[in-house]
């Protein structure tokens, strides 16, 4: 009786076309889960609630010297829309714990396709959903006296997009070695909500004490913030005293920092998380 040939196994060609398929697969299952999360989407649209039109109000009826015609509403405005995204990516990237735990991320580490592929569509989810969930915050623009101008939401989301990669690619980065959301969650609190509150997202960064100005200016998220509040500034008519203090943006020894030059070390800190996750990644099992 002849033995039976057994077809010999073909294992898909790792090349460019097949790498940008998985990358593609990665960022469409991050937007299925976004666009299943009502309840994420409403939570965060509460919580910017909250900061703008709450705590906004009491504290500008706590500061008496706000020059008049100024609502703190305004001011506070992007920097909400900075939290909103740098909170957005970080959650994110927190699926890769539960993708760990409940065996899912194996799966995907041993099918045929580059890890750096599956990290970059991961970073690439969680930057857009940032983005998206942003922008229902963008929406309320009109509510605190910010102008719905087509180049200054075209200039949000850019620099939206830049920051939520750059802070997507930090939740890779912390969530590549986790093994549980507890341990996760409490290093990302400890990480981000020191740095966010001292990014300048809630107070001017002018007239601050020595210390506390030294802390902003080595602060890599006061470089995501600031562009954000330029965007929006830019496209609002107030005095020149009152740009001098709320939108005078961050300063080296006097000198005014390019926003171009901030989007740049913003940009290059996203790489530089999106290189170290990724060779992270490669020693994960």
């Amino acid at each position: 009786m002849a033995a039976i040939e057994t077809p010999p196994a073909r294992v898909p060609l790792r090349g460019a076309a097949h790498n940008l398929r998985a990358v593609r697969v990665v960022l469409r299952r991050e937007m299925i889960r976004f666009a299943t999360d009502g309840k994420r989407i409403t939570a965060m649209l509460f919580q910017a609630f909250m900061w703008i039109f709450i705590i906004g109000s009491g504290f500008g009826s706590l500061m008496p010297g706000v020059p008049d015609g100024v609502d703190l509403k305004t001011f506070m405005f992007p920097g909400v829309i900075s939290m909103t995204v740098i909170l957005t990516a970080m959650f994110c990237a927190s699926s890769i714990v539960w993708d760990r735990e409940f065996g899912f991320l194996r799966e995907m580490l041993v099918a045929p396709v580059s890890r750096t592929a599956i990290v970059f569509g991961k970073v690439l989810g969680g930057a857009l959903v940032a983005t998206l969930q942003s922008l229902v915050i963008v929406a309320m623009a009109g509510l605190v006296g910010v102008p719905y101008d087509p180049v200054m939401i075209a200039g949000l989301v850019g620099v939206m997009f830049l920051t939520g990669f750059t802070m997507s690619a930090f939740g890779v980065l912390v969530a590549a070695r986790m093994t549980s959301m507890e341990s996760f969650q409490g290093i990302a609190q400890m990480a981000i909500m020191p740095l966010m509150y001292l990014s300048g997202a809630l107070f001017p960064l002018t007239n601050l004490p020595g210390w506390m100005n030294t802390l902003t200016l080595l602060n890599p998220l006061t470089y995501a913030v600031d562009p954000t509040r330029q965007v929006v500034f830019a496209h609002l008519t107030v005095p020149p005293e009152v740009r001098a203090v709320y939108g005078a943006g961050v300063r080296w020894s006097g000198w005014p920092v390019p926003m171009a030059l901030e989007l740049l070390l913003v940009g290059g800190a996203g790489l530089l998380m999106l290189a170290l996750a990724v060779a992270r990644f490669k020693r994960t099992d």
